[in-house]
């Protein structure tokens, strides 16, 4: 079936209001153009739309695909990305395997709370879990599901803003991304996404709750990163976005920061300690909860995409730029730049002393902790 001229005409409109009113990261972007592509050129059962419902194709160079998010599991490292892939590998990232997914979205992080029980999101609203250590996975949520929830809850509510925004998210479909999460434990995790999306559950993903109402949203900015550390939460998003919980969900505030432009990725070390790091090189940290912040140097302006908060409190960081960067535990004043790719960084992961594992629009890359200085 295709779309007639008109529905055409008005895809093209909502795709271009869609691009103007966001500066998209690259785990919005991978998937965005596909769908960007097929939607205008008026294929309503185009790969972007059903991909929802159709496993990802093996790909016999999977590790070569665009990747965004990388997580241990125990000992063993796994790596997600476009068209629904999952790599896995058993030997410190020398060669990698591709796991069952049954959805073909592009994937955007993916978290474990143990060796064998870990969690995916992605692109349709997508959640993902897996019990074998990121073999196999099943799909536990979807945009589909994600917009029923949020208008029960709405109906339940009474709330008229609120209705009339669920019934806005059931009328548009799966078609909002999902871009972090942060996994408690094998069974409580917390979804974040596109438009202030917000999903959580704590039986393994059989329910999810919309925790949407509990952000002081009203724009509906987007969320790129969540943590936790304890009974607190941080979320970063879109336009200097930030809330901070100190009862483990139930109640958010906003946080104000000296930069008001996107924060992609956050690290929370202790209760008091937060990093958020951005668009246009921007490093913000906070040893006090948030209320006095500082802002670091940072030599290239590229967006930072990702960090990692290592065991000793270092934070290594990448950008769309290719490099890796690091801050020394303790540090205040300023970053240091470490080794530079080929390649847009995406995110980076620990593999042992001496090495770390940074994945991207390239795929996987092995680089040694001595280049990093």
């Amino acid at each position: 079936m295709k779309l007639n001229r008109i529905e055409s005409a008005q895809v093209r409109r909502s795709l271009a209001k869609l691009w103007r009113r966001a500066r998209w990261p690259a785990q919005v972007c991978a998937g965005m153009c596909l769908a960007a592509g097929t939607l205008a050129a008026g294929a309503a059962t185009s790969p972007a739309l059903d991909a929802v419902n159709r496993a990802a194709v093996l790909s016999r160079h999977a590790e070569r695909s665009v990747l965004l998010g990388a997580e241990k599991a125990g000992a063993r490292l796994v790596a997600v990305g476009e068209r629904g892939i999952i790599i896995w590998s058993d030997d410190s990232g020398k060669s990698w395997t591709q796991a069952q997914v049954p959805v073909a979205v592009t994937l955007t992080a993916v978290r474990f709370a143990d060796a064998l029980h870990g969690f995916a999101v992605g692109h349709g609203g997508v959640v993902l879990a897996t019990d074998d250590g990121g073999r196999t996975w099943q799909r536990r949520l979807d945009g589909i599901q994600a917009a029923r929830i949020v208008l029960q809850q709405a109906q339940a509510s009474g709330d008229a803003a609120a209705l009339r925004e669920a019934q806005r998210l059931v009328t548009d479909g799966a078609d909002k991304p999902l871009l972090d999460l942060y996994v408690f434990d094998t069974k409580r995790v917390l979804a974040v996404g596109a438009y202030n999306l917000a999903f959580y559950t704590d039986d393994g993903g059989i329910n999810w709750h919309s925790w949407m109402s509990r952000l002081d949203n009203p724009k509906a900015l987007n969320l790129y990163a969540v943590r936790a550390r304890g009974d607190t939460l941080l979320l970063a998003g879109e336009q200097g976005l930030v809330f901070r919980s100190d009862d483990a969900g139930a109640t958010f505030r906003r946080i104000a920061t000296p930069y008001r432009g996107s924060f992609f990725t956050a690290e929370l070390d202790g209760a008091q300690d937060m990093i958020l790091a951005g668009m246009r090189g921007n490093i913000l940290r906070s040893r006090d909860g948030g209320v006095n912040w500082t802002q670091f140097a940072t030599p290239q302006g590229a967006s930072i995409t990702g960090s990692l908060l290592r065991a000793d409190g270092e934070v290594l960081l990448t950008t769309h730029a290719g490099e890796l960067m690091r801050i020394a535990p303790g540090a205040s004043s300023r970053s240091q730049t470490g080794a530079r790719t080929d390649q847009a960084l995406n995110a980076v992961l620990s593999v042992n002393a001496e090495q770390v594992l940074a994945v991207g629009g390239q795929g996987v890359a092995l680089l040694k902790m001595g280049a990093v200085k």
